[in-house]
């Protein structure tokens, strides 16, 4: 086994030697045929750019505004000899060996690519090759025919996808000889041989890992594991191409199955809520978050009637969801009493969490009162957002939690509500929340965020914020508004000398 083959970059650092041509196919396992409902009589293909490549270890960015970035655990063939017209028993013999790769795609930029993937798969960092090569030497043909090599994806230590090479629709050999019929393949060229069944999405924090190995070979050679952790990307599209968009189409090819799509909102739209991106929100008033959202068309977010059980609570987290259905006797008789579902809801709360109920914007009953906000303070949740009313508000008021509300009342709960539902998408003030939303709250209400676009919407008002204060400051030394607010370009300029020094 040799390490990948390497060249020099103009900074010293280690590359990865830029192959002339990445080729994928498209549909290659019979498990992941099986899968997809299709069977085809013959291989079909796509290109990668050259700078889709990284090396084992790297970071992949999830781009900012899409929710399904996908892996695709491959075997990759690196041709060693140009070639062209060959037979497909002549083709494996072109090959120098093989590698790990991950054909990583943004489903949410499939609209655009009608079947070429040049957005949705040609990313940066979107091909992760490595870490060694196994000489094509080392292996036999045949024996590869009948599974010696074997491919298998974890993420975050847990298997998804495992398949040998018994299960190819397409040999090796066929797929070097059926390109060689149009294109002289030159040494470097790489070719991802199609990924079997289990690719799913994976979210920012996730950590995926390829291995390609031939355990009955001797000395059992193996690439070792590529190694790729997904981060999130804050720098969003602009309009002159297509936008990311993802419909139910699309997140059930990405995420495998309508059965998992199906579950997949919590986590397909979950995001890491950094240190960073805390901090940011901390100094980030909701009014500004506001406008940042309005501009990308998100202009019901906002839930309406809340306020601070205290003044100057900040609230930062991410959704639980409570639905509570109007009173009536059978249905609280059979939903109402004991452990029902508004005790499972607070029970099951973790550390910075919010839980966000839909109680109708009926302020005529409470929907928690101190003995559950003592529960969720002790879990570790971040507060509790209600469009319904809070007893015992005094109480409440006391206990180290931000609780949002309609206002208060006496009534227990049985008098307007019956807890219905836990973790599903709710209506919460008029604003529609689903589980793993980003909610954030201030004197002057609460918002809530898509996880997709959260990252870029908060550095986005951040900086905003950030400008404001300076602009308040300069008016407060005296400055007139004209050309300060909005800033002309002169104010641009003083502002980008002092945004530097910063």
């Amino acid at each position: 086994m040799t390490e990948i083959e390497h060249s020099a970059a103009g900074d010293g650092d280690p590359a990865l030697a830029r192959p002339g041509k990445i080729i994928a196919v498209h549909l290659n396992y019979r498990s992941r045929a099986a899968q997809r409902g299709r069977t085809p009589a013959t291989p079909s293909y796509f290109f990668k750019p050259a700078s889709s490549l990284a090396r084992s270890g790297e970071s992949v960015e999830r781009p900012a505004g899409t929710e399904l970035l996908a892996f695709e655990g491959e075997i990759a063939l690196v041709i060693g000899t140009a070639i062209r017209r060959v037979s497909p028993e002549e083709g494996w013999g072109a090959v120098a060996g093989v590698t790990a790769s991950n054909d990583l795609g943004v489903y949410d930029l499939r609209a655009a690519d009608k079947g070429s993937n040049v957005r949705s798969k040609g990313g940066d960092g979107f091909t992760p090759l490595g870490p060694r090569l196994i000489p094509a030497s080392a292996l036999d043909e045949r024996a590869i025919e009948q599974g010696a090599l074997r491919i298998r994806t974890w993420v975050d230590g847990e298997l998804r996808q495992e398949d040998t090479t018994a299960g190819l629709l397409f040999g090796f050999g066929r797929l070097v000889a059926d390109l060689s019929q149009l294109m002289t393949l030159e040494p470097g060229d790489v070719i991802l041989t199609g990924t079997p069944a289990g690719s799913s999405v994976i979210v920012p924090g996730e950590t995926v890992e390829v291995e390609v190995d031939a355990p009955a070979a001797p000395g059992a050679p193996t690439t070792g594991r590529l190694v790729t952790r997904v981060v999130q990307g804050t720098t969003p599209f602009s309009e002159v191409g297509t936008l990311p968009a993802a419909d139910d189409t699309q997140r059930i090819a990405a995420w495998g199955s309508p059965e998992a799509a199906g579950r997949a909102p919590e986590q397909a739209a979950g995001f890491e809520l950094t240190d960073e991106l805390r901090a940011m929100l901390a100094e980030t008033a909701v009014a500004t978050l506001s406008a940042s959202l309005r501009k990308r068309g998100h202009v019901d977010v906002f839930i309406e009637g809340v306020h601070a059980g205290r003044p100057g609570t900040k609230l930062v987290g991410l959704a639980r969801t409570l639905r509570f259905v109007p009173f009536r006797p059978d249905l609280f008789a059979a939903h109402g009493g004991g452990y029902n579902a508004q005790k499972q809801a607070f029970d099951s709360l973790r550390p910075g969490e919010v839980l966000v109920m839909d109680a109708r914007r009926d302020p005529h009953a409470g929907t928690l009162g101190d003995v559950l906000a003592h529960r969720a303070a002790r879990l570790g949740a971040a507060g509790i957002v209600t469009d319904g009313a809070v007893r015992d508000a005094a109480a409440v008021a006391e206990i180290d939690l931000p609780v949002f509300s309609q206002g208060v009342h006496p009534s227990v709960l049985g008098r307007d509500h019956v807890p219905w539902e836990v973790d599903t998408t709710i209506a919460c003030g008029g604003a529609a929340v689903q589980p793993g939303d980003l909610i954030v709250g201030d004197d002057d209400g609460v918002i809530v965020i898509p996880p997709a676009i959260a990252a870029e919407v908060i550095a986005e008002a951040h900086a905003k914020e950030v400008q404001d204060a300076w602009v308040a400051e300069q008016v407060a030394a005296g400055a007139r508004i004209e050309g300060l607010f909005p800033m002309d370009d002169e104010w641009k300029e003083r502002y980008a000398a002092w945004l530097a020094k910063q």
